[in-house]
């Protein structure tokens, strides 16, 4: 009896991975796409050892080329508070890698004419006409910066939104003091508040840049998130679900996680080893007071290769078409151009509409292709595109945001790129 039971549980073993895995992309051996096995090799050996020295508890890498997987693993720990071993099919925070499907959702309603680039915020979102900008200037007499308000010269547009010239920042990394003394003040943030909150707070404090003349990262794609509810009439989670997860077949990708896969999470370690203190990431399985558009969703790996193939094919994937192969190519090119840079865009990048595009070989530490477009998560997931060697790769760990995680997606980029050989 008990040797039927476990056959029984085995078959049944087989048919839910199978489930699991009927959406995957198509896999390749890697020699059979111009990657080297013996190359790839170097990238389990080395994150082994990276989980193993407790650098984050584990990972979930995915590399597929010419629209193949040809290297998925899962290495390392997918809950260190009870030692489950990391799965393919776990769930992550996935931060700013929320970004891009707000950004694609925008450019949708581009492409049905319900958005133009150049349309004022305001007229969607009137809450956030008439603002104000702060403008330092040094004060010769007290050698200390003091700040004047002045009306913005011009409305912002969607296309800030899109490219972060918007003026609006993140207030917990932006340097401009006054407006980081403001955001505190009036609570300013994308968590715990909800859309009508957030707006009414922004319209209560001054830009920090004129809209168009600086780049700066910030909560402009959150604010793009509520003019793409104002547009539809719908929550942004609601829409990305309807028309861009579903069609994509992302089943693991939403806001809110429910019961049922809460015990897919990937997690991080309990106590931040360089500070001591416990380490506490956004509750996804918890509803949330708005669908931050910025930073607030949860998704496989799996699922997000779906996405960055739907894009690398020009907007379609499997004979769906979200959008056209000129509105991709407009996204990830340079939308900046000689603009101020006023923060952390990678050396040897610009930014398109919703993500960084890379400019140059050189300059940056590590390799890529120029026209690889990329971003990533603040809790340690990361992705990149890459047109020219026709190549989607997705980075996901968990753990607490800061310095270590750049450096992991930084090792992770060069070892994938190692083992590129036609």
């Amino acid at each position: 009896m008990a040797r039927l039971a476990s056959l029984i549980a085995a078959l049944l073993g087989i048919v839910f991975t199978s489930l699991v895995w009927a959406d995957a992309l198509p896999t390749a051996k890697p020699d059979d796409v111009g990657l080297s096995s013996e190359r790839l090799a170097r990238v389990t050996q080395v994150l082994k050892a990276e989980v193993a020295r407790g650098q984050y508890p584990g990972a979930v890498v995915l590399v597929a080329r010419k629209g193949k997987i040809a290297y998925f693993e899962s290495l390392g720990q997918r809950d260190p508070g009870t030692g489950a071993p990391m799965s393919k099919d776990a769930i992550f925070r996935l931060y700013s890698m929320t970004k891009p499907f707000t950004s694609v959702a925008a450019m949708m309603l581009v492409e049905e004419g319900r958005l133009v680039l150049s349309d004022p915020v305001s007229k969607f979102l009137p809450q956030l006409a008439n603002l104000q900008v702060s403008v330092p200037r040094f004060d010769p007499d007290t050698g200390k910066a003091v700040y004047a308000l002045v009306p913005a010269e011009r409305p912002i547009t969607i296309q800030d939104l899109l490219r972060h010239s918007s003026g609006l920042v993140y207030g917990s990394f932006t340097s401009h003091a006054q407006v980081k003394e403001l955001y505190a003040k009036n609570g300013v943030d994308w968590r715990d508040v909800t859309p009508a909150e957030q707006l009414e707070r922004l319209a209560k404090v001054p830009l920090a840049h004129q809209p168009g003349s600086a780049w700066e990262y910030g909560l402009s794609t959150n604010v793009l998130g509520r003019v793409v509810e104002a547009v539809s009439g719908t929550s942004l989670g609601k829409f990305l679900a309807e028309r861009v997860f579903t069609p994509l077949k992302m089943t693991d990708t939403a806001f809110l996680v429910p019961k049922e896969k809460a015990g897919r999470m990937a997690q991080p370690f309990a106590i931040d080893k360089t500070t001591g203190k416990p380490i506490e990431l956004l509750d996804v399985t918890t509803p949330q007071k708005n669908d931050a558009g910025g930073a607030g969703s949860a998704g496989a790996t799996g699922d997000y290769a779906r996405f960055c193939q739907m894009l690398l094919n020009g907007g379609h994937l499997e004979g769906v078409r979200l959008l056209s192969r000129s509105t991709v190519s407009h996204m990830a090119s340079d939308h900046l151009g000689d603009m101020k840079i006023a923060g952390s865009l990678p050396r040897g990048y610009t930014f398109g509409l919703g993500f960084a595009v890379r400019k140059e070989t050189g300059l940056n530490s590590v390799p890529g292709s120029v026209g690889e477009f990329t971003w990533a998560g603040a809790a340690g997931t990361g992705f990149w595109i890459d047109p020219k060697e026709q190549m989607v790769v997705v980075l996901m760990t968990q753990n607490q945001p800061g310095p270590a995680r750049g450096y992991d997606r930084q090792l992770f980029r060069q070892l994938v790129q190692q083992a590129l050989v036609d």
